[in-house]
């Protein structure tokens, strides 16, 4: 049971960090109809200029992450400005190519800059474990998690009350309807791309004070699409929700299955789980199904 619970905790843990990147997948998707690519190689690179202003420029760690997300907002508007804007009306299909090309760009640059080697943060959190009921859990963990939830519950609201989330909403939902009510498109998707940025670096830190950072870390943003298509491509609750399901059974995966059958199978678990309920919503759990009569 103890061995269960601690599976579950570290599961919650990822699924809060899955979440969040499943967020920008979302929010691009819900914004243009297109799924970036590049959503890993954001996340790499805020995690790394967050350790770039903390160990050159030897910041204390909210103001280098403040740092870190202030370059990650400028350079996800300059993504979308330089290389989507021009796409627009094109088919969708270039869009799509064109994220998987910036994602490969992206990819040899922070090679370029910051090599392949694994870099760890220095000691952020508190480095003592907790027991709870028996389980022993990292607090790294804990404030992981927690972190996550808080910055749900701040996107979540932010698209729910405030004047640009609405705006966003709109223009997701019907973009001429949005244009006759004098909402800007173009500041629409400037502040999605800016945002999914945003929320990349966030997942990058909270990663990287996990695992550690390296290009590896840029396959975590394959690795959150079976989150993405398992809550619904539009929905932002499912892939809040897809986010938890998706973590906690791939360490349980890991935890039970690994063991027996050599390894390996904690990596395909999230894409079999999501194979098997798209068979039954293909839609995934929470997505809109939209029905096309000719």
């Amino acid at each position: 049971m103890v061995f269960l619970l601690q599976l579950i905790v570290s599961g919650l843990v990822i699924g809060g960090v899955y979440a969040l990147v499943a967020l920008g997948f979302v929010l691009i998707y819900k914004a243009s109809d297109v799924i970036n690519f590049a959503q890993g190689e954001f996340l790499l690179i805020g995690a790394h200029l967050a350790l770039t202003f903390l160990l050159v420029f030897n910041l204390p760690f909210i103001p280098a992450v403040l740092g870190a997300l202030t370059v990650a907002v400028v350079l996800g508007a300059a993504v979308e400005r330089v290389v989507l804007r021009p796409l627009i009306g094109e088919p969708i299909i270039s869009m799509i190519m064109a994220t998987i090309g910036l994602s490969s760009a992206l990819r040899g640059l922070l090679q370029v800059f910051w090599g392949t080697e694994t870099r760890t943060f220095p000691n952020i959190f508190p480095q003592d474990a907790i027991n709870l009921g028996g389980v022993v859990v990292s607090q790294v963990y804990l404030w992981s998690l927690g972190i996550a939830l808080v910055l749900l519950a701040l996107f979540s609201f932010f698209f729910k009350r405030s004047i640009m989330g609405i705006a966003m909403r709109a223009t997701a939902d019907d973009q001429q309807a949005a244009l006759s009510m004098g909402i800007s498109v173009k500041v629409a998707f400037a502040v999605t791309w800016a945002l999914a940025a945003a929320i990349s670096t966030v997942g990058g830190v909270l990663l990287g004070n996990i695992n550690g950072v390296n290009i590896s870390l840029a396959h975590f943003g394959l690795k959150v699409l079976p989150v993405v298509i398992l809550g619904g491509l539009d929905s932002i609750p499912g892939a809040i929700v897809g986010g938890f399901i998706i973590g906690i059974l791939e360490n349980l995966a890991g935890g039970y299955l690994d063991p027996l059958l050599g390894g390996g199978v904690k990596e395909v678990a999230p894409f079999i789980i999501l194979v098997l309920i798209l068979m039954l919503k293909p839609y995934g759990l929470f997505g809109k199904q939209v029905i096309e009569r000719v």
